[in-house]
């Protein structure tokens, strides 16, 4: 039953959020984001405890203040999604475009037809950042080229309403528990010279490696680095997020890799040092919610 009213909310949200208009759907989300704020429990509490190694320094109420932002900036990717529509690439292209930086080794791979592993933090809008890079192959004569990995989600009616929404915008989304099948999904579209981004900050698998980040032990999912290693394809650890115009999305520098379990490795704790740079720049868009850190898996 609460997986069905899951659905039906989820459904729910989506049509009322095309149906008002912009502006009062946005201050629906954003009120929403500060009640959520205020109650200091669930989600609120989740990201204060993260934010809280984020920047050490801040007080409790400058830590009041950044959580707040954090979850108006959550409550505003959630908006931008459910309005979100295929038709919308274009300008959603022209506005991402102003806000990219660090694209040159992605141009110059996709020029030697080598395949792109872009690794990401649950950030800012990541569906607007797919879409620039959809946008971006067609318009240089590589469509279809880009594969993502998304979590199978329950209901099975609720996953395949996210699944028809991603793959509308032009993704080909392949689930995280289709083991086998999504390694050769992933590796064909790298070895072809495509793109493939995944969500790199959270070892949902429990098969991750153990990384140093922001000073502290936490995991982080290896399938990146190996990628990379497997196809030859370019590591680029990059932070999608928002900026006064729209989004902001800072390409770090590539990351190198080769097939030996030590590079790997390496190459892993390199995204956490890039992600760590990334997100002391803009930690209000940093959406992590649920822990993350050892010491905080490991506590009671």
């Amino acid at each position: 039953m609460s997986e069905r009213l899951a659905d039906v909310r989820y459904a729910l949200a989506w049509r009322l959020a095309r149906a008002l208009p912009a502006g009062v759907t946005a201050r629906a989300f954003r009120l929403a984001a500060d009640l959520a704020a205020l109650s200091g429990t669930g989600p609120a509490a989740g990201l204060r405890r993260n934010l809280a190694r984020v920047a050490p320094q801040a007080s409790p109420a400058e830590l009041d203040a950044l959580v707040r932002e954090g979850l108006r900036s959550y409550a505003r990717y959630w908006c931008e999604m459910f309005r979100l529509r295929p038709g919308d690439a274009p300008a959603v292209h022209a506005v991402m475009d102003r806000g990219m930086s660090g694209t040159a080794p992605f141009y110059a791979a996709l020029e030697e037809g080598r395949g792109v592993v872009f690794a990401v933090p649950h950030s800012g809008n990541w569906d607007a950042a797919g879409v620039w890079v959809v946008e971006t192959l067609r318009r240089l004569g590589h469509e279809p080229a880009f594969t993502t990995m998304a979590q199978r989600l329950r209901p099975e009616s609720l996953y395949r309403r996210f699944l028809a929404y991603r793959q509308a915008l032009g993704f080909e989304v392949v689930a995280a528990e289709a083991g086998i099948a999504a390694h050769r999904a992933l590796t064909s579209r790298l070895r072809a010279g495509g793109v493939v981004c995944l969500v790199a900050d959270r070892d949902l698998a429990g098969s991750g490696i153990e990384v140093s980040f922001f000073g502290e032990p936490a995991r982080f999912p290896a399938g990146p680095a190996r990628l990379a290693a497997l196809t030859g394809a370019v590591l680029m650890p990059a932070y999608p997020h928002f900026g006064p115009d729209g989004w902001v999305v800072p390409i770090a520098d590539p990351v190198p890799v080769d097939r030996t379990p030590e590079s790997v490795a390496k190459a892993t704790q390199a995204i956490a040092d890039a992600f760590a740079c990334l997100i002391a720049r803009a930690p209000q868009d940093w959406h992590a919610l649920q822990p993350l850190w050892t010491a905080d898996l490991e506590a009671p």
